[in-house]
């Protein structure tokens, strides 16, 4: 468990409600996937940090097993999208991207934060998700294509409350021109096929939770072989 904290610069810590009471308005708004119910109860919500894209709050938690709340320090994201791009010839774009957090150029499948405010429907979702695809790729989908939605995930439940939906998008094309977004730091994008993404996760150069996460949902859906390792 995290260890609660106060805010820095001369001003304490102030005790927030539970964001439903209405008494504060946190910039990351709470996903539906994540709602006090079936014994679950926010007692208190202590904001430590906030910005445009993340909130780490201290909250007091009744829990359907604790009748005593439970204090846990959360960081809240926006959800997000992790995009399965598959050529015409089966294979599937990887990207290499420095991560500042790890001090690492990392591969990994393209993925990025739903800006969008409220809540989105599916359609509004995979929007995001061809978006993403196309800054971070180069590529889009083919006018022949479809988009595979293949639920979420929560990417570290210990710690945030951040999921990521997955699609399956096939098949893609390079695209006439590419306007990617200013400030991403992807270095390569390549295409590889199902036998040299196994080999990749088995070596240890594929390691960002995302792409494994969407690669055991694909396998697990058989929408890739697992006989190719």
């Amino acid at each position: 468990m995290f260890a609660r904290r106060s805010n820095s610069g001369g001003n304490s810590s102030v005790e927030f409600a539970a964001e439903e009471s209405g008494l504060y308005s946190p910039k990351v708004k709470r996903s539906k996937l994540v709602r006090d119910n079936d014994g679950w109860e926010t007692v208190s919500s202590e904001r430590n940090f906030t910005n445009s894209h993340l909130e780490v709050v201290t909250e007091k938690v009744r829990t359907p097993s604790s009748p005593e709340p439970r204090v846990w320090t959360t960081i809240k994201r926006k959800a997000a999208v992790v995009i399965a791009p598959m050529t015409k010839d089966g294979k599937f774009l990887l990207i290499k991207e420095e991560r500042i957090p790890i001090r690492a150029a990392i591969w990994s499948m393209p993925a990025g934060q739903i800006d969008e405010d409220g809540e989105l429907d599916e359609k509004e979702i995979e929007k995001v998700a061809l978006k993403e695809l196309h800054e971070e790729t180069g590529y889009d989908l083919a006018p022949s294509g479809e988009i595979v939605p293949l639920g979420y995930f929560f990417t570290s439940a210990g710690l945030t409350d951040e999921h990521c939906h997955f699609f399956l998008v096939k098949p893609v094309q390079k695209a006439e021109v590419h306007k990617g977004e200013e400030g991403e730091a992807i270095l390569e994008c390549r295409a590889v096929g199902t036998d040299e993404l196994w080999r990749m996760i088995a070596q240890n150069e594929i390691r960002d939770s995302n792409t494994l996460a969407i690669c055991a949902r694909l396998a697990a859906r058989g929408l890739i072989s697992l006989d190719a390792r």
